[in-house]
């Protein structure tokens, strides 16, 4: 499993810039492994404020009880790495 970091890292290897929404799928995980990832950083709210699901066209997964394609952070996070 990724930590906060390895995310944050991958998240900027493939969006443009901070705060695009960006497919959960091109993480490169597999579903189970993009949903526990995703599923855990979004229930620690020191994580999760920084963190914007969306459902758009792609590949869906549950995160948190909802379905969601994309992720777009804030670039605040950097406050906490």
């Amino acid at each position: 499993m990724w930590n906060l970091k390895q995310m944050v890292d991958r998240y900027n290897s493939v969006a443009a810039k901070f705060g695009d929404e960006t497919p959960l799928a091109s993480f490169g995980l597999q579903p189970q492994e993009t949903e526990t990832l995703f599923n855990v950083m979004d229930e620690d709210y020191h994580i999760s404020r920084f963190l914007h699901f969306s459902k758009r066209e792609g590949t869906s997964y549950l995160i948190s009880g909802s379905e969601a394609t994309h992720v777009s952070i804030d670039p605040a996070i950097q406050s906490i790495l």
